[in-house]
């Protein structure tokens, strides 16, 4: 009832986007998020796009200083930002999971126990859903106040939940044990069309399939073994890569990890167009892909593999395959879309000279020895690490807020350990005026804080670290995971190349500007400068 209360009054005082009385409304909205794609994938790589990211890139407004000004660069966290124009101290989702106080176990961002699973084979149990997201989405207000009709159709539920936000008449993702699925927070029973579509479709087509360079290899830039690649699901680190049996766990995993993954999402994708009429109805609907095998390859082989490549030039004639359906079915000129991304990714510690991991248990160890020498007790004194962020156990940070002598020690312990650029605490963070810091790494950090979820104590890592010890990840305030393509095309849109900075908050208010949706109040800006006179 209270966020119901809030949404409703933040759309009744929203101020009427400004839009041209000449321009018709698009009747569909398409955001395309690409996990994991960082923004030099665009040029570093731009000579093996000849379809879909050089259509959109070529024809559409093109941001190349687009990126997250908060530190928290991670899947739930870009989607729900992208989707709702809030930055997380806005949205609350600061982490894909994090530790919960009150019930003293880690949590998802979209675990919900007040739904159930509604699967699409023959799975059951506790579903997912947006209530732990604390603004409204485009999509939602959309569908609230302009009667639009909302999909979103990810691998990952966190992925199609933050493109959808609380209401949708379809949020689909894949179970990890290879059934489709969403909750009952957004539908009472499987809905016709797509279980029609899914059995129709089987993923265990795939099944056997060989997924090998789509180009001669010369074409690919380094080696096809980089150093500290690790071949996932039973993987080698060389092409080909051979998918598994039909049924078995093993090859679903697999999959999800393969450009055949994309491929089955635009199809998806063109399933709702049909069974749903999007972009034929009065008003203007919403269609969310969220593109999660990129990322699955990169934690895996790294943002300079063969596997990323090929992955992107797949990817390419992906979205190519559905921008032609876009224009067949819904009309050239009669949807506007935006193509972004969640996060980047940093380089493989191992490919760099600089780099190495930070690991939790390292860092939890160095706060158990200081704590334990100033007479804190035996301990433990760490509840949990998620990320950067380390949670203590009850009454362990309030203690040591008000001992400046213990905190110090903690800082320069903490500081000495190898890739720890630096540490900061809750009351760093905390107060407003954090948020507009001169300070970069406070003023980033103090973007992703949401009090209640966040951590007591946070690492900063150094350039070239990552926390854990993952082939390579993401997460921090560094430029690669930070800086992320911003595409718009389609109606509406003004064509060209913009140097501007821009962030992936920008994206719900400028489509919702198009389409002439009143939006609540959000921290992006419309970008104008994309936007025909």
């Amino acid at each position: 009832m209270r966020y119901a209360a809030l949404l409703l009054s933040l759309i009744l005082i929203a101020p009427a986007p400004m839009r041209s009385a000449q321009r018709a409304r698009p009747k569909l909205v398409v955001v395309l998020v690409a996990d994991q794609m960082r923004a030099d994938y665009l040029v570093r790589y731009g000579t093996l796009y000849e379809k879909g990211l050089k259509r959109l890139t070529a024809e559409g407004a093109w941001f190349q200083n687009a990126a997250y000004p908060y530190m928290a660069t991670l899947t739930c966290v870009g989607h729900t930002t992208i989707g709702t124009g809030m930055l997380p101290y806005h949205h609350g989702i600061m982490q894909n999971a994090w530790y919960d106080r009150a019930s003293g176990r880690n949590v998802t961002c979209t675990e919900d126990p007040g739904t159930t699973e509604i699967s699409y084979g023959s799975l059951s149990g506790t579903g997912d859903s947006a209530h732990r997201m604390l603004a409204p989405s485009l999509a939602e207000t959309m569908k609230k106040t302009a009667k639009a009709r909302v999909v979103t159709i990810s691998l990952k539920a966190r992925s199609a939940i933050g493109l959808a936000g609380h209401d949708a008449d379809a949020v689909i993702w894949l179970d990890e044990r290879g059934a489709w699925e969403t909750s009952s927070a957004y539908a009472k029973e499987p809905l016709a069309w797509v279980a029609s579509f899914v059995r129709a479709n089987p993923i265990d087509e795939d099944a056997g399939k060989t997924w090998d360079r789509a180009l001669p290899a010369d074409r690919y830039e380094g080696a096809d073994d980089g150093p500290g690649e690790r071949g996932p699901n039973g993987w080698t680190t060389t092409f080909p890569h051979r998918l598994g049996v039909a049924g078995d766990r093993g090859f679903y995993a697999q999959w999800t990890v393969s450009p055949y993954a994309d491929a089955y999402l635009a199809k998806f994708a063109e399933g709702a167009i049909d069974a749903l009429h999007l972009g034929k109805g009065e008003g203007t609907d919403f269609l969310g892909v969220s593109f999660s095998t990129l990322d699955l390859i990169g934690h895996s082989y790294g943002p300079r593999s063969h596997e990323i490549q090929d992955e992107l030039i797949r990817l390419d004639r992906t979205i190519g395959r559905l921008l032609d359906v876009l224009d067949q079915k819904v009309g050239a000129g009669n949807y506007v879309l935006a193509l972004s991304a969640d996060h980047g990714v940093a380089e493989i510690p191992d490919q760099t000279t600089d780099g190495g991991r930070v690991l939790a248990n390292v860092v939890s160890n160095t706060i158990q020895a200081v704590l334990k020498d100033a007479s804190y007790g035996d301990g433990p004194f760490v509840a949990a690490s998620t990320g950067s962020d380390v949670y203590l156990k009850p009454g362990v940070y309030d203690r040591l807020q008000n001992d400046a002598k213990t905190l110090a020690a903690l800082r320069a312990a903490m500081s000495k350990l190898s890739g720890v650029a630096r540490v900061l605490t809750a009351r760093d963070l905390a107060p407003a005026s954090a948020r507009t810091s001169k300070d970069p790494q406070i003023r980033a950090a103090a973007l992703s804080y949401v009090p209640g979820r966040s951590g007591d104590i946070f690492v900063i890592p150094k350039p070239n670290w990552i926390m854990g010890a993952s082939v390579t990840t993401h997460g921090t305030a560094n430029t690669y995971d930070q800086r992320v393509p911003i595409v718009l095309f389609g109606a509406g849109i003004r064509p060209g190349v913009r140097q501007e900075a821009a962030m992936p908050a920008d994206i719900a208010p400028t489509l919702a500007a198009i389409a002439g949706i009143r939006l609540s109040p959000v921290d992006g800006k419309v970008l104008t400068a994309a936007l025909e006179k």
